[in-house]
C-alpha cells in the first residue's frame, strides 16, 4: 500500500512541501510542492493541518521512575544525596510496577512524538530477574521502537557504592542475562524494532571487572554500550579517589573509548576531554531537563558538536525530569543552551538533536530523517491551542511557543497516534494502575 500524506502545513524536509509518499515501513518520495508523486498511490492523508517532523529519538530514560515523580524526601538534592534516598524505594519494585510503569512511560513518549526510545534499567531486586523481558513486551503492544539497555550494577554500599545490597547482581549473573537477551531479542538489521545494548549504571554502581566484560561482550556480538558519565562534579571526585583518574581517563582504561559508546550527560568534560571523545566517535546523550532539576550542570553541546562528537537529546528518569514528554524536552534544551550560548542556537538546532543526532549517536541512519530511503517515523502536529495563536513560523512554533502533544504519531509506516490517542491503550485505566502501583512502592 502506499500513501500520500499531503500538503503539509510545514514539514521538515528539503523540497517537500507536497508531502511525502509512504510504502510499506518507508518513504519512498519527497514531493515538491505544488506536485503531486510521481507513481500511484492506494490512499491520501490531507496533511494540511499538520506539522511533521521525523520521529524524536530518546537517548536516555529509566522508565520505572515513573513511579518516583516529585518523591518529597529527595526534592531539592543533588544527584548523590537524591540516589541515596530514592534506592531504598525502587528496592521494591515488583514485576508489575515495572510493566505498567513502562507502558505508562512508553504512551507519554508516543503522545509527545517520540517514536524511538531507549531505556537504561538497573535495578534488579530479588523476583525482578526478568525486566527487561517485561519491557519488551510492553513496546510490542505500543509499536515504539527500542533500545532496551540491559543496565547493571554490581558495587553496593559494602564495597564503596551508592546503592543497597539489594538491587545488585553478581558480575555473572549480569553478563549472563547480558548474553541471553542479545541472542533473544537484539536484531542487527535496518529498521529493527527492538535492539539491545549492555549498560553498567555509572562509574559508583559497577566494578571495573563488569565494565571490562561488559565492552568484550559488546564487540562479540556488535551491540552498543551506554553508561552515565560526567554528569556530576561529585562523580569527578569519586573517580578520582578510586581509581586515580578522571570518568574519561577511566572510560580508557576499562576499554570504552570507541565507537559502540554513548553516555548520558556528558557535563563535566576539559576541552582536552572533549577532544578525545571526539577522536574516538563516542555520542553523548544531553538531558537539560535533569540536569536543572538535580542542578548538575549544562553539557556543552555546541563545543561537543564542533568537535565531531554526536548530540542527541534524553529526557533521563521521570524521578529528576519528572515527565517523560520529548517534545518538552526539545524545548528545554533550546532554551537552555541558548541561554549558555546566545542567538546562535536556533530551533533548527534543537530539532535536529532530537531526530538525526539522537539517530548518528546510536547508528541508525535509516532514521531520524524525512529522505527517501529513510523509515516511515513521523510526528505530526496541529497548531490550534491557544499557545499557537499568532504564530508565524509553524516549525518555530513547535519549539518555541511549546508544543506538549502530536496529533498523529507513525512508527514503520503504521499510525500508533491518532487524534492525540493510542488505539487501543486505556489511558485512564492506566492512570489508576500506575497510581496504584507508585502508591504501594512508596509506602513499603
Amino acid at each position: 500500500m502506499k500513501t500520500w500524506l499531503k500538503n503539509p502545513l510545514c514539514i521538515l524536509a528539503e523540497n517537500a512541501g507536497g508531502g511525502i509518499l509512504l510504502e510499506g515501513a518507508c518513504i519512498i518520495e519527497l514531493v515538491p510542492a505544488g506536485k503531486q508523486p510521481s507513481s500511484e498511490y492506494d490512499s491520501v492523508f490531507d496533511a494540511g493541518r499538520h506539522v511533521i517532523i521525523p520521529g524524536l529519538i530518546n537517548l536516555h530514560h529509566h522508565f520505572y521512575q515513573t513511579l518516583t515523580r516529585v518523591y518529597p524526601q529527595a526534592l531539592n538534592k543533588e544527584l548523590f544525596p537524591w540516589l541515596k534516598t530514592l534506592y531504598p524505594i525502587w528496592a521494591g519494585l515488583k514485576p508489575e510496577a515495572l510493566r505498567v510503569s513502562t507502558r505508562l512511560a512508553l504512551a507519554e513518549l508516543l503522545l509527545s512524538g517520540c517514536t524511538t526510545a531507549s531505556d537504561q534499567h538497573y535495578v534488579f531486586p530479588e523476583g525482578l530477574e526478568n525486566a527487561i523481558d517485561l519491557q519488551v513486551v510492553e513496546s510490542k503492544d505500543l509499536g515504539i521502537r527500542v533500545v532496551l539497555c540491559r543496565g547493571s550494577m554490581d558495587r553496593s554500599q559494602k564495597n564503596g557504592g551508592l546503592p543497597p545490597d539489594s538491587v545488585v547482581q553478581t558480575c555473572d549473573e549480569i553478563l549472563a542475562d547480558s548474553e541471553r537477551l542479545i541472542q533473544q531479542y537484539h536484531n542487527p538489521s535496518e529498521g529493527a524494532m527492538t535492539q539491545i545494548a549492555l549498560a553498567p549504571c555509572s562509574p559508583f554502581s559497577v566494578s571495573e571487572e563488569v565494565m571490562l566484560k561488559s565492552a568484550s561482550l559488546a564487540e562479540k556480538h556488535n551491540v552498543l554500550l551506554h553508561t552515565h558519565l560526567a554528569e556530576t562534579e561529585d562523580e569527578n571526585s569519586f573517580c578520582l579517589e578510586k581509581f586515580g583518574c578522571r570518568p574519561v581517563d577511566y572510560l580508557e582504561k576499562v576499554g570504552w573509548l570507541n565507537k559502540r559508546t554513548w553516555l548520558a550527560h556528558g557535563i563535566h568534560f576539559t576541552a582536552e576531554e572533549i577532544q578525545k571523545l571526539s577522536v574516538t566517535k563516542i555520542g553523548i546523550s544531553h538531558c537539560p531537563s535533569s540536569n536543572m532539576v538535580l542542578a548538575s550542570g549544562v553539557c556543552r553541546v555546541p563545543e561537543l558538536e564542533k568537535a565531531g562528537v554526536a548530540v542527541g537529546l534524553g529526557v533521563d528518569g521521570s524521578a529528576s525530569n519528572d515527565c517523560s514528554n520529548l517534545m518538552q524536552e526539545v524545548r528545554q534544551a533550546f532554551m537552555m543552551q541558548r541561554l549558555y550560548y546566545g542567538s546562535q542556537i536556533t530551533h533548527l538546532d534543537a530539532l535536529r538533536w532530537a531526530t538525526s543526532g539522537g539517530a548518528n549517536v546510536l547508528r541508525r541512519p535509516e532514521l531520524g530523517c524525512i529522505a527517501e530511503g529513510t523509515q516511515a517515523d513521523l510526528a505530526m502536529f496541529k497548531l490550534d491551542e491557544l499557545r499557537f495563536s499568532g504564530h508565524g513560523d509553524p516549525m518555530a512554533a513547535l519549539v518555541i511557543c511549546g508544543a506538549h502533544q502530536a496529533d498523529r504519531v507513525m512508527v514503520a509506516g503504521r499510525w500508533v497516534v491518532i487524534d492525540g490517542q493510542i488505539p487501543g491503550l486505556d489511558l485512564e485505566q492506566l492512570k489508576i494502575d500506575h497510581q496504584r502501583e507508585a502508591k504501594r512502592l512508596q509506602e513499603k
